[in-house]
Formats: C-alpha cells, sequence, structure tokens
C-alpha cells in the first residue's frame, strides 16, 4: 500500500491542527551520545573553555548539483545571491506565497554548481520539492539524519567553539589563526586530513565548523581531542547542545506554513509522517494563527529585493516596521519551583519541565499573555547554567516587547494530546521579563563585531 501523504491525512482527521497535535514525531532529534560528562559542565565550557560539538548526525543534508542550482534556490529564498559564491555560506530563509516562515538553514556554496543546504525536514523537503517538480536543471540528493537512515553519512561535522578555541586551532594546524569573515570558508589539514571550515559559533563564541569525507572523521577527531586536552576541551552531548541556541537566541523549529491551498500539491508529494508535531498552549482551531513573518522571527535583514522570489510581492506588503519583535523570555524562578513542587503534591501537576530543553512537541508555540491579553508566541524554552536562569524564546507584538515588560507564559496544554512527551498535566501561567536576543551581553556584542 502506498504511504499516505500529508493531504490525505489532514483530510482523513479533518483538521489540521488536531493532525498535527496528536502526530508521534519526536520533538527533536540527536543521535549523539547525551552527556560526556554532564551538561551544566558542558554548558560552562563553552563560555569559559572550549568545546567540540558533534553535528554530523542530527540535520539533513540536500545536495544540489547542476546549471540551475544558484538560480532555483534565489527563486525559492529570501536571501541575495548577488555576491553568493564558492567558499561562503548563508542563513538561508524560504517563505510560501503569502510570504510567511517555510524553514530555514544553512547553505553552503561548495563548488561551482555545487551546494549543500543543511537543515531540519520542514525546509529539506520544501527546497527538494521544488527542485524536482518546477524543471530546473539540477540533480537532487538528499541524505536524511542518523536516526532515519542506516549508512553513515556523507560527511562528518564538528564545531570548535570558545574562548580557547582560537588557540587551540593554533595549535592544531600550526600556524595563527585564519582570518576568515564569519560565514566565509577555508581550508585547514588536521591529522594530516584536509579539512572544510566555516567561520561560525552555534553560542555566540569563537570558532569554526569543520567537516570534510566521513572515512576521514575519526582521524580528525583523534587529533582534535588530542590537542584540546591542553586547552580544557570538553565534548559536548546531546543535552547541552539542544540548548546553545537559547544563548545564540537562534529559533531552530519556527511553525511552517504549508497548510494553505497554494500549498496543496505540495502536501499531496509529501508523506504523512515528515511533518513535526505541533505542542503547547496555543489552541486555536486555525492554522493560519501560528504563522509568522521573517520579520517576525528576526530575519528581515535576510530579506533582499533585488531578485524574483516566491513570497515576494507578499513580504513586500507586510512593510516595516514587523508586527512582532524576536525577544528571549526569562522565566520567573519561584514559578519554575512551584511547577517542580506540583510533581511532588498530591493531585494532576503542571506539565513538566525537563531540564536543560524542555520542549516536547516539533514546533512548541505556547501562548503569551500580558494581564490576560494574548501577545505573542513563545517557542523554544530551556535552562542557561552561565546565566542561572530558564529562557525561552518567543516573538511578541511590539508593544510588548520592551525589555523589563512583565508578562507570563501559559504553559501546558488544555486538553492534553497524545504525542509521546505528554503525560497528564494541567495549565499553569508562568511569569517572565521580556529580555534582549541574545539574552547575553558578550554574545550581543560578539554579533555586533560579525
Amino acid at each position: 500500500m502506498d504511504q499516505e501523504s500529508l493531504e490525505q491525512a489532514i483530510r482523513r482527521v479533518g483538521n489540521v491542527v488536531d493532525f498535527l497535535r496528536n502526530s508521534q514525531y519526536p520533538a527533536y532529534e540527536f543521535p549523539v551520545r547525551s552527556e560526556f560528562s554532564n551538561w551544566r559542565s558542558e554548558q560552562m565550557a563553552w563560555r569559559e573553555t572550549c568545546v567540540l560539538m558533534e553535528q554530523s548526525h542530527h540535520m539533513a543534508n540536500l545536495l544540489i548539483r547542476g546549471p540551475h542550482a544558484v538560480r532555483a534556490l534565489a527563486q525559492h529564498g529570501v536571501n541575495s545571491f548577488e555576491t553568493f559564491k564558492r567558499g561562503m555560506a548563508k542563513q538561508y530563509v524560504a517563505v510560501n506565497a503569502e510570504g510567511y516562515f517555510v524553514g530555514d538553514g544553512i547553505l553552503f556554496y561548495l563548488e561551482e554548481q555545487y551546494l549543500s543546504l543543511i537543515a531540519n525536514a520542514s525546509l529539506i523537503n520544501w527546497v527538494q520539492f521544488h527542485l524536482q517538480t518546477v524543471g530546473y536543471d539540477v540533480t537532487v540528493e538528499r541524505e536524511e539524519n542518523s536516526n532515519r537512515r542506516k549508512e553513515p553519512p556523507r560527511f562528518y561535522r564538528y564545531e570548535i567553539q570558545g574562548p580557547k578555541a582560537p588557540a587551540l586551532v593554533e595549535k592544531l594546524i600550526g600556524a595563527p589563526f585564519p582570518v576568515v569573515k564569519f560565514f566565509h570558508m577555508t581550508e585547514l589539514t588536521i591529522g594530516g586530513k584536509r579539512a572544510r571550515a566555516l567561520r561560525h559559533g552555534m553560542a555566540g563564541q569563537p570558532g569554526f565548523e569543520i567537516f570534510g569525507a566521513w572515512a576521514e572523521g575519526e582521524a580528525v577527531l583523534q587529533a582534535i581531542l588530542a590537542v584540546g586536552e591542553a586547552f580544557g576541551l570538553r565534548r559536548i552531548g546531546a543535552r547541552a547542545y539542544s540548548t546553545a541556541n537559547l544563548e545564540s537566541g537562534w529559533i531552530p523549529r519556527p511553525f511552517t506554513a504549508i497548510f494553505g491551498d497554494r500549498e496543496k500539491s505540495f502536501r499531496d508529494w509529501l508523506s504523512c509522517d515528515a511533518v513535526g508535531s505541533l505542542g503547547g498552549s496555543m489552541d486555536s482551531r486555525e492554522i493560519t494563527d501560528y504563522y509568522l513573518t521573517p520579520y517576525d522571527l528576526g530575519y528581515g535583514k535576510h530579506v533582499k529585493f533585488d531578485h524574483d522570489f516566491t513570497g515576494r510581492q507578499a513580504l513586500e506588503r507586510f512593510g516595516l516596521p514587523p508586527r512582532r519583535e524576536k525577544v528571549s523570555l526569562v522565566w520567573n524562578a519561584d514559578d519554575v519551583l512551584g511547577v517542580m513542587r506540583s510533581h511532588l503534591e498530591p493531585g494532576t501537576p503542571a506539565k513538566y519541565i525537563e531540564f536543560p530543553k524542555s520542549r516536547y512537541a516539533f514546533f512548541q508555540v505556547d501562548k503569551v499573555l500580558h494581564n490576560g491579553r494574548f501577545v505573542g508566541m513563545s517557542t523554544d524554552v530551556g535552562y542557561v547554567t552561565n546565566e542561572r536562569v530558564m529562557i525561552s524564546l518567543a516573538t511578541i507584538d511590539l508593544e510588548f516587547a520592551k525589555p523589563g515588560t512583565q508578562v507570563t507564559v501559559l504553559w501546558g496544554e488544555k486538553p492534553n494530546s497524545s504525542k509521546p512527551a505528554v503525560e497528564p498535566h494541567r495549565q499553569v501561567e508562568i511569569r517572565a521579563t521580556v529580555a534582549p536576543v541574545p539574552y547575553a551581553q558578550v554574545i550581543r556584542d560578539s554579533y555586533r563585531g560579525n
């Protein structure tokens, strides 16, 4: 029997929200070791010394080759490609025809007519569909994350970052730290193997994402570990790695806007188990209420009207300033402790708060309230040891986005869904204070420099 399409599944259930709320799709997939020491020390290491993050396994990779590769990607991305060339990378952002966010990922320009897009399934599905169905002169090869394939990945990927990363890299390559612009690539020799290196930093610290052929990955890894010991290098497990975005302010999975009439052919093409689950206190039955624009997510700087692309006219109509702004929400410590205390008392507890990352759906969408009024949506949430705070990343109405504004996050579902990570619970309001993105001043300063 053929796999049921997403469109067929939605029609069978009768409502998009109901289908997504009870989806069994996991909240996140990090098919690497959970901890190498403990997640608290691992979080602190990227601020104090340096860390090695294993990035070979948790994202999908779309390899795009051919004469139309750049043109095709430009027609489905809001980004400018005017100066994009071999040896560069960019945060690639796609929207639907109405200008609403579909997904984002990192696009690598590896060689002429050869690019690699690293992202979660939301964006990979969207780009693959359009590149394969519109008639471009390209070939597309897809590589799933390591939970969804049997063979090894094509590339190893290791991220080295932290205040001691430059000194470690210098020792590793026997030369001065390469002068490379942010999101530009260079080549390094590590353990006798040539590797590409992207100037990058998941938690706002200096460093490189190093990648190359999988067969050479173990030799490169051992060379890094041998040199790194003198610099306090720590390997980062899945638990700590999943929280790095909270410090940098990147929202990993905003809701994907693929449920309108104009996306029907895409849903007919997409299998029903290829889209993530929906969770949180946001309870609208209208799926468009979950939609976001690039401006809502702080991606306005990526939107360039120097080329024609899907959603351009809609984004031009949205105009500036945006309706919402991306912010950090610092959760009230007493209210967080109250949630934990409810699990030690009789009766139905509040939704459990997992440490350090506490998302329980692929698309986490919680209501943000101000004096009971809905003012925005909270997405990713977790504990940041370096700041001793529980933080969520949110997009809220401009009127309430000023740092210091007091709001509440409605935590938990009503009614409880059947997702694997959802236990019987009751909803609670958690007080929160609006703060900048990124939350830490040291990271905001480093990003301004980039």
